[in-house]
């Protein structure tokens, strides 16, 4: 599945108890979740398409990647695009809230009612471990997959580093394709204790595959035990891994 390159990150020593593992650069990653009105799912990927992705680029936002869940049953569409930092993201979204194209294409849009019933917005940091996401060369037909951790207290330090030291290592061994990797910023709920991250698969079934040979691996079993016993116990809270498999959209930079 050739979807694009990715420029791996320089593994630095860290302090494993650091709550906010590797914030190796101030650029800023926001995460946003929009649930579609009933039936307007299309219209709204026909704005984005449209109009909205060329909109942020010219504001100075990036496009990083557009999806919607394979089992979409709350109608949604998930994106993300970075920044410098928050400051100029708050002024990006000033300026395209401004820009005449922008209202205009809103306007047309909603003549027959909103697209969009709300957002969720979530601001990250990647940690000093990810990849670069990078757009794609060509359309990929896999899926994706996007993961949430939360941790148990004090922990996500532990967490980050299983993930850099083991856990990515062996996603590529066993066919899975380590998209980026994210903490929240700081002052955010769950700041202390999210890790989210985005892997690409062939398929949800090559996914299936690829985590039960993941987890039977004796590295694997080797690098959790070691971790959890240096932990004191579980390093994810009690159903504390949520996934959701994703398609990408026809005009998403990373696809």
């Amino acid at each position: 599945m050739t979807r694009f390159t990715l420029l791996a990150a320089a593994l630095a020593a860290i302090n494993p108890s650091a709550v906010l593992a590797g914030e190796k650069e101030a650029r800023l990653y926001e995460m946003r979740i929009y649930y579609a009105a009933p039936g307007k799912l299309d219209a709204l990927n026909a704005r984005f398409r449209d109009h909205t992705v060329k909109l942020f680029e010219k504001h100075g936002m990036t496009n990083i990647g557009y999806w919607v869940p394979i089992d979409n049953k709350e109608n949604k569409l998930v994106y993300v695009l970075s920044f410098p930092d928050k400051a100029a993201r708050d002024k990006s979204f000033k300026a395209f809230g401004g820009d005449p194209a922008w209202q205009k294409a809103y306007k047309a849009s909603e003549t027959e009612g909103k697209l969009v019933n709300k957002i969720q917005s979530i601001f990250m940091t990647e940690t000093e471990y990810s990849p670069k996401p990078k757009p794609s060369v060509g359309k990929g037909e896999g899926v994706f997959e996007l993961r949430t951790y939360t941790t148990t207290p004090k922990n996500l330090g532990n967490l980050n580093a299983r993930f850099r030291d083991h856990t990515l290592k062996l996603f590529d061994k066993h066919g899975m394709e380590n998209i980026a990797y994210w903490n929240l910023t700081k002052g955010q709920k769950g700041a202390d204790n999210t890790l989210i991250y985005i892997l690409g698969h062939k398929s949800v079934d090559a996914a299936k595959a690829s985590f039960d040979t993941f987890r039977n691996d004796p590295a694997w079993k080797e690098a959790r035990v070691a971790s959890e016993e240096k932990a004191g116990g579980s390093l994810t809270a009690k159903d504390g891994v949520k996934s959701e498999f994703m398609r990408a959209t026809d005009y998403s930079p990373i696809r």
